[in-house]
């Protein structure tokens, strides 16, 4: 099956000689802080393809006493930790991947069994002295480490790869899913074997109601990185610098596998960034390993608000969601919230703590959400998005008549997943309608405090681009000329100190009653303040 106790260095020698290589090493910095104390489990969830068996790997080559490392970490940032030479090679590590043991649903009813047999299997070789105290049958991992622990005093450092396997092997198995974070819960628990756990998966500890199942593990994740943020991708230093060396456009890099944020920090996609700097293609790199099916699923599932949700950030906006209540499985959906929190998980959107909102990081995944809706049950949509660059030329032409009706259209086809007679849902109507924005703009902002109020929508200008600014008012029943009033008395405009571009007010009013939209645009010219 494999070395599970005392692994050599062979896959972290393989990340170092790959043709992109980012040193990461100054997470065993911090391992090394929480080894035998209250903080020494660690579990770390992020999605596929950012780099949790590079991180595992090099553990693996750091701790194990398998293997010499010296060599591996010579340069490294890790090197320069005081407590680097004192914990190098000097640990029994046992390396799990979960995944291998799960290669099939059949394996489910003996993978438990498999992973304590070839565990307790090398443990006897290694600890001979402690066979005579090893229980020839019925054995348990467990005990087997509690009596190697009190005979020869070793501790054990557990590094655990796709711990979460389980949870979309067995996805309607409970009964299964309950015996696995039994025998974790069991394995860890109190345990003085355990000098360090760290386990990484795309979950986060298993939740029932509010509490996880598995409550010893401090956990870190796409929604809580606390202070790991920077080791679960690429950083923007980072990735500015590979740019330069591989001779790469890293504004275009930044457009297309920027936008995760963690912890105040920008991340960026580890696999999408490498494939690009080695191939100079610029392209969703993503279905090398998903399919947009897999979002497809989510994204179709009947909860109230979730293609509405889905609908205002393909346009560019962002959804206020709710992360507490999500159970940390593939299954458990109550809300449309517990949706968007998974997607979070699984990397199709990314979440800012601080608004605790979720959106679509960038052109990459906009590709895949684009797939994934160009279906029947998300009929107008697309349409919709069609219209985009029109409605903006005539935005930008001040035809108030061409917007009107290109907003009416919108909201037209977009009936099957909006509320239509909804305040809300004219919002969503939008930024559908401006989705070409995104080439001349940065992300719009959504009722940005200034001046005396909040204006519903800004775009402002990417730098170098010759548009003007867009200041948009909504109104529900009310005129379009009262929106563009209040656009002007309570001084929304004056957001944009120091910017001396043109800016356009746009104002929007549906009328419930008779279904029609109307649309006023007025230019302010060079402002300054």
């Amino acid at each position: 099956m494999g070395t599970y106790v005392n692994p050599g260095n062979t896959a972290f020698t393989e990340a170092i000689n790959s043709k992109i290589y980012i040193d990461k090493s100054e997470l065993i910095s911090y391992t090394n802080s929480v080894i035998n104390t209250k903080q020494k489990n660690i579990c770390v969830s992020r999605p596929r393809r950012f780099g949790k068996s590079m991180a595992a790997d090099m553990l693996v080559a750091y701790y194990s006493k398998g293997c010499d490392s010296t060599k591996l970490f010579s340069g490294k940032s890790a090197e320069k930790d005081k407590s680097f030479t004192l914990h190098l090679n000097q640990h029994n590590v046992i390396r799990l991947d979960i995944q291998r043991f799960l290669e099939t649903k059949k394996d489910l009813n003996t993978f438990i069994y498999e992973i304590e047999k070839w565990v307790i299997l090398e443990l006897i070789k290694l600890f001979p002295e402690c066979t005579d105290i090893i229980p020839r049958r019925n054995r348990k991992l467990k005990s087997v480490l509690e009596q190697i622990f009190v005979q020869t005093g070793n501790g054990f450092i557990f590094i655990i790869d796709e711990w979460d396997c389980v949870f979309q092997l067995a996805k309607d198995r409970k009964e299964k899913q309950k015996e696995y974070l039994d025998f974790l819960r069991g394995l860890f628990k109190g345990a003085e074997y355990v000098d360090l756990a760290y386990m990484t998966g795309i979950l986060p500890i298993k939740k029932y109601g509010e509490h996880s199942a598995i409550n010893i593990f401090d956990e870190y994740s796409m929604i809580s990185p606390k202070n790991l943020g920077k080791y679960f991708g690429f950083t923007e230093d980072e990735v500015q610098q590979q740019c330069k060396e591989h001779g790469v456009d890293y504004e275009e890099v930044k457009k297309w596998y920027d936008g995760y944020r963690l912890g105040g920090l920008h991340i960026y996609n580890p696999k999408s960034v490498s494939d690009v700097l080695i191939w100079k293609e610029f392209q969703s790199y993503w279905t090398g390993t998903e399919t947009y099916e897999a979002l497809k699923i989510y994204i179709d599932m009947n909860f109230d608000g979730l293609k509405e949700a889905v609908s205002m950030m393909i346009g560019n906006g962002k959804c206020k969601i709710n992360t507490r209540k999500f159970q940390n499985d593939m299954t458990t959906f109550k809300t449309k919230d517990d949706v968007l929190t998974l997607l979070v998980h699984l990397g199709y959107l990314t979440y800012d703590k601080n608004t605790s909102e979720a959106f679509i990081p960038n052109q990459e995944i906009i590709q895949e959400f684009m797939n994934a809706v160009d279906d029947p049950g998300w009929d107008g949509l697309i349409q919709s998005l069609n219209r985009s660059e029109d409605l903006l030329r005539c935005t930008w032409a001040c035809n108030e008549d061409a917007v009107a009706k290109s907003v009416a259209a919108i909201h037209s086809e977009t009936t099957s997943i909006l509320k239509y007679n909804d305040e809300n849902s004219l919002a969503s109507v939008i930024l559908m309608a401006y989705y070409s924005a995104k080439v001349y703009y940065l992300n719009p902002i959504m009722e940005l405090p200034s001046g005396k109020g909040f204006a519903d929508v800004v775009y402002l200008p990417k730098k170098g681009v010759d548009c003007p600014a867009l200041v948009v008012e909504l109104k529900w029943n009310k005129s379009a000329e009262g929106a563009i009033a209040q656009i002007k008395e309570r001084q929304y405009a004056n957001w944009i100190k120091g910017y001396t571009g043109n800016i356009l007010l746009v104002a929007i009013n549906y009328t419930k009653e008779t279904k029609k939209h109307t649309c006023k645009i007025e230019t302010l010219s060079n402002i300054r303040f």
